[in-house]
């Protein structure tokens, strides 16, 4: 038998030589004489033993984990942010004693902290055919995060606008939309995450009513 078909056709089952050596970690302990004799092809370095290729692969790996745990580091930092300015705008809404005054507030308060172009809240009356299309195709699943057409965008803001998020009210509010606008078009898109809106949305739906 040549060495390519050697190579092809192995006289052993592979799969138990793999399952084995998971199973005995410590099999180059006790044999560590196999580690240096040992190569494994490297694509820029040519052959390298299988202890290089070893130590290579440990630090790709601690450089990916170092990734990760930095991307949670992150995420962790953002969802504060996020919980922090979410209890301040719940006290300083609470605080409002009408509908003006709380549109006045959510606006200043989520632009100064987001650099939202718009935040709106705007109701959406039946002989309204614009609106009522938005309402009903926009937001069948409650939300939509994403780009507008250049004629949505200008009936619900009256403005061209990067992306939007935009949310229905309970019915309690009434027909209510509430929208917000970026000028970065890429800001809103439909995988992220709605936390921040749905504790707003929340808040809405408790005070609206009331005032």
């Amino acid at each position: 038998m040549t060495e390519a078909n050697t190579r092809r056709n192995p006289p052993f089952d592979e799969q138990i030589i793999r399952e084995y050596l998971l199973d005995n970690p410590d099999f180059f302990n006790r044999f560590p004489e196999l580690l240096l004799a040992m190569k494994v092809p490297h694509v820029e370095r040519g052959a390298v033993s299988l202890v290089e290729r070893r130590q290579e692969l440990l630090r790709q790996r601690v450089g990916q984990l170092e990734e990760e745990i930095t991307a949670l580091m992150t995420m962790a930092t953002q969802n504060e942010r996020i919980f922090r300015f979410n209890l301040q705008l719940c006290q300083k809404l609470l605080e409002c004693e009408d509908i003006g005054e709380l549109r006045q507030s959510l606006t200043h308060e989520l632009k100064q902290e987001f650099g939202f172009s718009h935040v709106r809240l705007i109701t959406v009356h039946d002989i309204d055919s614009d609106l009522s299309v938005i309402w009903r195709n926009r937001l069948a699943d409650g939300y939509y995060f994403g780009r507008l057409t250049h004629h949505e965008a200008m009936r619900l803001f009256g403005a061209e606008v990067g992306s939007v998020s935009l949310a229905r009210l309970s019915e309690d509010a009434g027909q209510v939309i509430f929208a917000i606008a970026s000028g970065d078009a890429a800001h809103f898109h439909p995988e992220m995450d709605s936390m921040l809106l749905e504790q707003i949305r929340q808040l809405l739906d408790h005070m609206i009513p009331k005032l």
